[in-house]
């Protein structure tokens, strides 16, 4: 993704949950008290200076009571029994980070039982990390091409080639990073808790 791209993926994200937090009538405070997030990391997504990793974009979701999507889309429906849904190429909301470039697909269907992202990785010594990912929920990590390496907290690290996958309880502290130069390019599911209802409204 482009940087002016990366950085409209920011400013939209941060309008998004600044208009979804003040529809509610919460204030950065009692979204910080929902979310596990500091006031500062709040503030700095709502103006776009931040584009934050799926644990917290994941946090901010539960915080205000909505489904991840809408953090990505202001439009879209409940996922119901029956209910089919297609993706095709390039029908995908992106969000670059600082080290994952996320390409979110389904972004207009509601509360669906899992989060599919394909995503790109850099190799790890041009990643910067203060921490290790972790959130509720169980996590599938499939390589589509490349290698890569995964971090997880207690474990030793993980080497995966294309075709390669890994499950495992993302509530463990992990992290993703292409094994070589070249980059990698992952898809992910996320399964979600069951126990972050969304709110209506």
């Amino acid at each position: 993704m482009s940087k002016p791209a990366a950085e409209r993926s920011r400013t939209e994200m941060g309008y998004r949950v600044k208009t979804l937090r003040e529809k509610r009538g919460l204030t950065l405070q009692v979204l910080s008290d929902r979310s596990g997030l500091a006031i500062s990391t709040i503030s700095k997504i709502e103006r776009g200076l931040m584009a934050p990793t799926y644990d917290r974009f994941s946090g901010l979701a539960k915080g205000l009571g909505v489904d991840v999507s809408e953090l990505f889309s202001d439009r879209g429906e409940t996922f119901e029994p029956g209910r089919v849904e297609v993706a095709r190429v390039g029908e995908v909301s992106h969000l670059e980070t600082e080290n994952y470039s996320y390409e979110l697909l389904f972004t207009d269907v509601r509360a669906k039982g899992m989060t599919p992202i394909l995503g790109t990785l850099k190799p790890l010594e041009k990643m910067q990390f203060d921490r290790m990912v972790r959130h509720p929920g169980e996590e599938f990590l499939m390589v589509l091409s490349g290698s890569v390496v995964v971090q997880l907290e207690g474990k030793d690290d993980v080497i995966l080639g294309t075709g390669d996958s890994l499950y495992f309880d993302s509530g463990r502290g992990h992290l993703y990073a292409a094994a070589e130069d070249a980059g990698a390019r992952i898809l992910v599911v996320c399964t979600h808790s069951g126990d972050n209802p969304v709110q209506p409204g």
